[in-house]
Order: C-alpha cells, then structure tokens, then sequence
C-alpha cells in the first residue's frame, strides 16, 4: 500500500556557485528514513523526475529530485537539452560538485538518515549517479536506467562504497554494447561490487512514457518499453530494500 507523502521544494547551492532547487517527497512518518537522490535526464528537473521521487516516498524512501542545470530549468527541446547538458562538462568537477550538493542536502533534512543513501538516475543523470560513486560519496547503491556510461575518471579500487545496477536496453543506440563492456571492466578492475541487466527490445528513454513522443518532436532514437519500465523499476527497489532498510 502507497504510504501518504508530503513534498517540498529545498534551495542549496553548489560548490560552483549555483543555486540549485531540489523537489524533496517523503513519507508522512514522524520516524527518519533512507535517502534517495534522483537524477534527471537531460530535459532537466521535470515532472518525470519528480513523479519518481514521489514513487520513492510512497515506498517508505525520502527522495530528492536534483537540479543540475540550475533555476529549475527544463525542457522538451533536444537541442537546448543537449546544450544545458554540455555546460556542465565543460568544468569536469561541475557534475560532481552539483549533485554532491544535493546529496548533502537531501541528508541534511529531518526526514532522511544521513548514513542511509543511495542514489539513481536516468540517461544523463545516469552518468550522474555513476560520476557520483566513483568520487566516492557515501551512497549504499546506485541505480542506473538507460545511463550514459563513459566516466569522468575510472574508479579506482576502494573508492566506491555503493552497490551499482546499471539497466541498459538492448536496442540503445546512443550507448553502444561496447560502452556496456568497458563500464563492466571498470567496475570489475576497481573490484566494485554491480550487475547490468540488459531489457530486450528496449530503446534509449525506455522507462519514461513520454520518450515516443519527445523522440518525435525531436528526431532523436528513444522509445518507451512498458515492460522494461516495470522490471526495471522492480530491480531497483530490490537493491533499495536489500541495502537499505
């Protein structure tokens, strides 16, 4: 049964100078419980994202949909999205920095149990999550839906301390399977403890309903995959859960 939540938006700013405006949910429950942050795709903190977090809060989670661009600003424009997206690689600790930020934030609320957390992401906020881990943060497991895989640096052995899925769709066009086996390699070298599910018949954007249309509007390669969206989505409560309650 969904539990009953709350939301609220949370301003904090990152080492950049940003201020970034984050969209907390969480269960209505006087007890403190773990934390999720949730990273967007590349549109930017939309109502996608934030129905996730409010997903995670009506499980027993308190969820922080992260702002990476700044403002609040989003998107329906593949062009703007993709340019949005290629500012915060420009400075290769911005994407660190920011979602540090919000991780920090999300722990600093009453609700969340600081030495609770864990994190997901979906596309770009894959590659988020990802960067996120591999710079150490204290996070327990990170999920992964359709992420860019290409890391800022490798892990190194040691510095991970989360537990990594990583979903991938097996007709993803714009992460190669060759992608897939260099983020395995990866993670085997630094000895981090992962697993990647491959969703059969799965585009790019598979767990989102509306990446036919926004593939449409915008002539890019995504696709909704309504069975991949329900197992995946499974798989990563299975990790939560395991990890963290």
């Amino acid at each position: 049964m969904a539990l009953k939540i709350k939301t609220r938006e949370i301003e904090y700013t990152a080492a950049d100078g940003v201020q970034l405006t984050g969209y907390f949910a969480a269960p209505e429950t006087d007890a403190a419980v773990p934390g999720v942050i949730v990273a967007p795709e590349w549109w930017g903190r939309n109502e996608y994202t934030e129905q996730r977090a409010r997903e995670l809060a009506e499980h027993g989670y308190a969820a922080l949909a992260i702002d990476m661009y700044g403002g609040k600003k989003v998107t329906a424009d593949a062009k703007q999205a993709s340019a949005w997206m290629m500012q915060t690689f420009e400075d290769p600790e911005t994407i660190v920095n920011r979602a540090s930020a919000g991780l920090s934030a999300l722990a600093q609320q009453s609700e969340v149990k600081a030495d609770q957390l864990a994190a997901i992401g979906f596309c770009y906020g894959g590659k988020v999550v990802l960067d996120l881990a591999r710079s150490g943060a204290d996070l327990q497991a990170v999920a992964t839906f359709h992420a860019i895989l290409t890391p800022k640096a490798p892990a190194q052995e040691g510095a991970v301390k989360a537990e990594i899925l990583v979903m991938h769709g097996e007709l993803d066009s714009m992460v190669s399977f060759d992608d897939v086996a260099a983020f395995r390699q990866e993670m085997h070298a630094a000895k981090v403890e992962h697993e990647v599910i491959i969703f059969e018949d799965a585009k790019h954007g598979f767990s989102n309903p509306l990446a036919d249309e926004r593939a449409k509007a915008n002539g890019v390669d995504l696709g909704y995959n309504a069975a991949a969206e329900k197992a995946s989505l499974e798989a990563m409560y299975e990790l939560l859960d395991r990890r963290l309650k």
